[in-house]
């Protein structure tokens, strides 16, 4: 039996295929990912593009032609003429590299932090856990706010926005590393004591190899399952963020920023500049955050 076979037949992929709301999730997630990556090939327009824009066709309502040039766009255009299908594309390759990048940053911080506690205990891990805990007091939306203002401040203004982005994504995953290593910490803690670790300690193991080769591959269940739904709600503060208008530059928006030029638009009758990037981004984040939770009690072997 080939390991495709093997991984078709397991107790994941088989939970999976029965799972209606998981599949369609992928399905709309994937979509969109691919949407997304392939934007400079698929987009109708480079919407980023000044020498490609033009100011008559702003405000072209959907499927609708301009009255002045006479051109249709699917989802209609914005005020400065963008095709709204186009700026949702690239805007969610950035929602999405955003996302993607806070997840993992916060994932690395947070799994060596509960590696470190888990494992040597004491002061170490009394003073990463009272850390953990005042950061627990406040939303996470504030921490990332606070830690993205403090770090502009040290940023000369000519550098603001070419290091923006990654300066939201450093707030973003300063802010959620503490579930990831709360959850490493506990596992480690359990691991650490069972016979396995023992033994390789009475032989001679050097403890760095017994915690990345026997202790964090025991650990990453739980972690991949807080970072699948961790990702959604990166997502989600990435667009809050940039909705405040303390996100990504205006000349790189995401899908975040896209919903905040639209709200300005939408008592003046076009509702489209907000509507068609608020359901992408709805649709994006609810299938991710639905994968998570199928991921959730997929690996739970209570509920097997």
């Amino acid at each position: 039996m080939t390991r495709l076979a093997r991984l078709w037949d397991s107790d994941i992929a088989y939970s999976f295929r029965h799972s209606p709301v998981a599949v369609v999730a992928a399905l709309v997630a994937i979509v969109i990912i691919l949407a997304a990556a392939l934007a400079p090939w698929i987009a109708p327009y480079n919407p980023f593009d000044p020498a490609s824009l033009n100011l008559m066709d702003g405000f072209t309502p959907p499927g609708q032609p301009n009255q002045f040039t006479g051109n249709i766009y699917l989802l209609g255009t914005d005020n400065q003429g963008r095709d709204i299908l186009s700026t949702i594309l690239y805007g969610a390759r950035i929602s999405l590299f955003v996302g993607f990048a806070s997840v993992l940053f916060a994932m690395v911080l947070g799994i060596g932090f509960g590696l470190a506690a888990g494992w040597r205990g004491g002061w170490v891990d009394s003073l990463l856990m009272r850390i953990a805990d005042v950061q627990l007091s406040f939303p996470s939306i504030l921490i990332a706010l606070l830690i993205f203002g403090v770090a502009r401040g040290f940023i000369p203004p000519s550098m603001r926005e070419e290091v923006a982005i990654w300066v939201l994504i450093v707030s973003i995953g300063l802010s959620d590393w503490v579930q990831y290593a709360r959850v490493v910490r506990g596992a480690a803690m359990v691991e650490k004591n069972k016979e396995y670790v023992q033994a390789a300690r009475v032989i001679g193991v050097h403890p760095g190899r017994i915690v990345l080769t026997h202790i964090l591959p025991n650990v990453l269940g739980p972690v991949l399952v807080i970072a699948t739904i961790g990702l959604a709600l990166a997502i989600i503060a990435e667009a809050t963020l940039s909705f405040l208008g303390v996100g990504v530059p205006p000349t790189q928006p995401s899908l975040g920023t896209l919903i905040r030029i639209g709200q300005g638009f939408l008592f003046s009758g076009e509702w489209w500049i907000l509507l068609f990037p608020a359901i992408a981004l709805l649709a994006l984040a609810l299938s991710v955050n639905l994968l998570g939770d199928w991921l959730r009690d997929a690996l739970n072997p209570r509920l097997r």
